[in-house]
């Protein structure tokens, strides 16, 4: 098949984008024809995209390429042309690409997958001013609850329609777990789950001689790093050999190296600054528990997946997706979001006595993820909606 893949992808690049580049690299691989087609902040670079449209990381010029960015439409109209794709999946395009896209794909067959909670939520966290997760469909609620103000409500009001029109009009949605599916269901939105792939991984080499805490992923404030750093001071009190590492980057880096030093801990925790996705796996297996402390409801939480599947425990937020891949007891930890309480206990329980890894169920979470089983359940899809 012929398959015409979009994302946005930013110049940091986080679980998203390595899902659509794994499912590229399955599909290519089975023989199937995959091109993608980016925004101009990240994929260009390094050759990962074929079609590259103009965008930007900065605040000013999103504000007008998110309402229609013409740039992203035209290459969209000219991939059509040469590729004469049999199928479309989006994944996304809300932050740079512009739902406008959904213009040009009308009479196209499509496939749409939602990520995280942009088609559903204006702030894109679903978390409200005061730290809470809002539980209730997007609306006026967003300005009168002090999520947006008006003049941004007001201008989201076309991208919301075009992006309503065109999970309307595609095929298929999907969705990476039950969490997000329910959520959507409340916003009106009817999606499958399809979990996202797990690279095939070999069990974790030995754990450090040392109680090691390891945080992968970016260093933005709905993830909690912040928490984990208070959190690991407290274990390093009573602790003193723990160690931490914080793999990722993201605009927290600096905050998080001073917030490191005013708590006395910065000797004990490595920020190692982001690493290539196929190298990760290599920080994280000599850890005694990869550490995913979000403060918002994760939508899926890929690193946690990755973890035990390689036989590394997890601790992670309780509310989100993460709750359906750990099974306390069995491969981790879960505490509820924001404590650092909880956190600081569970990490001195596995300082204490080390968490090991039930081997059914790594075996759960290999099954569920297998690049192979991914790659034939999108090919079905994909072969519905070209019919």
């Amino acid at each position: 098949m012929r398959i015409l893949q979009i994302a946005d992808w930013t110049s940091n690049p986080g679980g998203i984008e390595v899902c659509v580049a794994r499912l590229r690299e399955t599909l290519s691989a089975g023989g199937d024809d995959v091109r993608l087609l980016t925004g101009s902040t990240g994929s260009q670079g390094d050759g990962t995209a074929d079609y590259v449209a103009l965008a930007s990381d900065r605040l000013a010029p999103q504000i007008g390429l998110q309402l229609v960015n013409p740039f992203a439409v035209a290459r969209l109209r000219a991939a059509l042309r040469e590729f004469q794709p049999d199928v479309v999946h989006v994944h996304m395009l809300e932050t740079n690409l512009s739902t406008a896209l959904f213009l040009a794909l009308r009479g196209v067959p499509t496939v749409v997958s939602v990520h995280f909670y942009k088609p559903i939520c204006p702030v894109g966290t679903k978390v409200l001013p005061d730290g809470t997760f809002c539980a209730v469909p997007a609306g006026t609620i967003c300005f009168r609850g002090g999520c947006q103000s008006l003049p941004a409500w007001l201008r989201d009001r076309p991208r919301y329609r075009l992006l309503r029109d065109g999970l309307a009009r595609a095929r298929r949605v999907i969705t990476s777990s039950r969490w997000m599916e329910a959520h959507l269901a409340v916003s009106g939105i009817a999606a499958d789950v399809v979990y996202p792939p797990v690279a095939d991984t070999v069990a974790a080499a030995a754990r450090a001689a040392d109680p090691l805490f390891v945080y992968c992923g970016r260093l933005s404030a709905e993830k909690g790093v912040q928490l984990f750093v208070r959190a690991f001071a407290r274990v390093l009190d009573a602790v003193p050999e723990a160690r931490a590492r914080v793999v990722g980057g993201g605009p927290e880096h600096a905050a998080l190296e001073a917030l490191a030093g005013r708590l006395g801990v910065g000797d004990a925790v490595d920020f190692v600054g982001r690493m290539p996705p196929d190298q990760v796996a290599g920080y994280v297996a000599d850890a005694w528990a990869l550490v995913a402390p979000s403060l918002w409801a994760e939508p899926f939480g890929l690193v946690a997946a990755e973890a035990i599947a390689q036989g590394v425990p997890v601790v992670a937020s309780a509310t989100g997706g993460f709750a359906e891949t750990v099974e306390p007891a069995l491969s981790g930890i879960l505490c509820a979001n924001g404590s650092e309480q909880e956190l600081a206990d569970a990490l001195r329980a596995i300082a204490a006595r080390p968490l090991t890894v039930d081997p059914q169920a790594i075996a759960r979470i290999r099954g569920r993820h297998s690049l192979e089983r991914h790659g034939e359940t999108m090919r079905s899809i994909y072969s519905a909606a070209a019919a």
